[in-house]
């Protein structure tokens, strides 16, 4: 999660995320280089002497300055459509998870279980407890596999809401009468947050996510104590 005067982006917990920010630092790098060489170009105008009142065209660098900038779109273009397939892709997931958003609330459904389904609330500030994290944690957490394909499937019962957990790179928009789906994979254990990133009313703000990624043996065995 987000720590105090971080200036970065969140930990990756997925390999898209990671991903994505292998693409922030390449693009950065890119305005980087641009910005330094005009920078140093705008501050060397005013010194200098070079100047011919009968020089009337330049071809070479015009040719230079049109061709200079479609390669470097073309740096940043391709790593970013390579990204935005690896997004869309679903593969074979393990498991289905459905996510509903309510005003002010989230509920969620295992869709390759029986009956496994449940709401969850953020818990009230005058209930949480030194291990709690304010306006994030949750009375029910999402207990997800970790190294597993998980394929979501998101909706809203009510008005617009968007699931979001930053850390793996998920955001999709809740739309009532509508399906969207996505999908990710958590690459080691924790607990990831999250909220509702669209504004869906005065309690917006209070519409956190918490997973709790585990290994396959500890969901196992958390299915199984739900199912008695």
């Amino acid at each position: 999660m987000t720590t105090w005067l971080n200036m970065s982006l969140q930990d990756g917990a997925s390999p898209i995320m990671e991903q994505l920010i292998f693409f922030h630092d390449h693009t950065l790098m890119i305005m980087l280089m641009i910005i330094t060489t005009v920078m140093y170009m705008m501050t060397a105008l005013p010194w200098n002497k070079h100047t011919s009142r009968f020089m009337l065209e330049g071809q070479l660098i015009e040719t230079t300055w049109t061709i200079a900038p479609a390669i470097i779109l073309v740096f940043i273009a391709m790593p970013s459509l390579r990204l935005l397939y690896l997004m869309d892709e679903i593969h074979n997931p393990t498991m289905t998870l459905k996510a509903v958003g309510h005003q002010w609330y989230w509920s969620y459904e295992y869709s390759d279980f029986t009956k496994l389904e449940f709401d969850s609330y953020m818990i009230p500030q005058e209930e949480n407890q030194a291990s709690t994290f304010r306006l994030l944690d949750t009375d029910n957490r999402i207990v997800l596999p970790m190294n597993s394909p998980i394929r979501l499937v998101v909706t809203a019962a009510d008005v617009l809401h968007s699931w979001t957990i930053p850390s793996l790179g998920v955001k999709t928009d809740a739309t009532p009468g509508r399906l969207n789906q996505t999908s990710f994979s958590i690459n080691h254990p924790g607990i990831l947050y999250g909220q509702c990133s669209e504004i869906c009313g005065a309690n917006h703000s209070f519409m956190p996510i918490t997973i709790e990624s585990v290994s396959a043996n500890h969901f196992i065995n958390w299915v199984s104590s739900l199912s008695e």
